[in-house]
């Protein structure tokens, strides 16, 4: 395992990638970078009407998110390693979920120029959830502009990402399922995806994505 690992921690909104990156970050010695939804001024407009403000939204993301990677990654690695709640690929999966013709083909040769520029994790952590459990992650921790979040924009999110993730192969992915474990309140849940994390860095093969509906 190289000195300095970069660790990406991705999944649909509500699934914990924040929480478990703040938890992990002791146990691997790594600097946090995490994403700042609240800096999008579009965002909570978004929720209440997707198709007017989405390709604001998006777009705010687009370039928020690779500021903040190109300006850190690099620097971040060379002394330490580092996690991420997010990966700069999964802005494209949101796009192709919320754009369509002319603004999705801007968007993407956007996305295409600024891509080459920012490093691949050296592991990607999946963390999976059914869209029930998502929607009672989402009620409990409250945010504003979440409180009337639809279930079938969440469902339909979720189900992109899955899509999104079974034919990946830029970099390593591990595949997490959420459903049954608690790693806030259980040191048992959190020490098995620590020691999952930590074989995957080690290099051990990890199995199949199942297909959508297996799960």
């Amino acid at each position: 395992m190289p000195q300095h690992v970069f660790i990406a921690i991705e999944g649909a909104i509500g699934v914990g990638k924040t929480t478990l990156a703040r938890l992990i970050q002791d146990e691997f010695e790594a600097e946090l970078l995490l994403e700042v939804f609240e800096e999008n001024p579009f965002l909570k407009d978004f929720y209440k009407d997707r198709e007017k403000y989405a390709f604001r939204t998006q777009i705010f993301f687009l370039l928020s998110r690779y500021r903040q990677q190109h300006e850190v990654v690099e620097e971040t690695l060379k002394r330490s390693s580092l996690i991420s709640d997010y990966t700069f690929a999964k802005d494209s999966l949101f796009a192709h979920l919320n754009l369509r013709g002319d603004e999705l083909l801007m968007y993407e040769s956007v996305h295409a120029a600024l891509a080459e520029k920012i490093p691949l994790p050296d592991l990607v952590v999946y963390l999976r959830a059914e869209t029930d459990i998502l929607m009672e992650r989402i009620a409990f921790r409250d945010r504003v502009y979440e409180r009337d979040m639809d279930r079938d924009y969440i469902d339909a999110v979720n189900r992109a990402y899955e899509e999104f993730f079974l034919p990946y192969d830029h970099n390593p992915v591990l595949a997490i399922d959420t459903d049954n474990i608690n790693i806030v309140r259980n040191k048992q849940d959190l020490a098995y995806v620590v020691g999952r994390i930590h074989a995957a860095l080690a290099g051990v093969r990890q199995p199949r994505l199942p297909e959508v509906g297996e799960i």
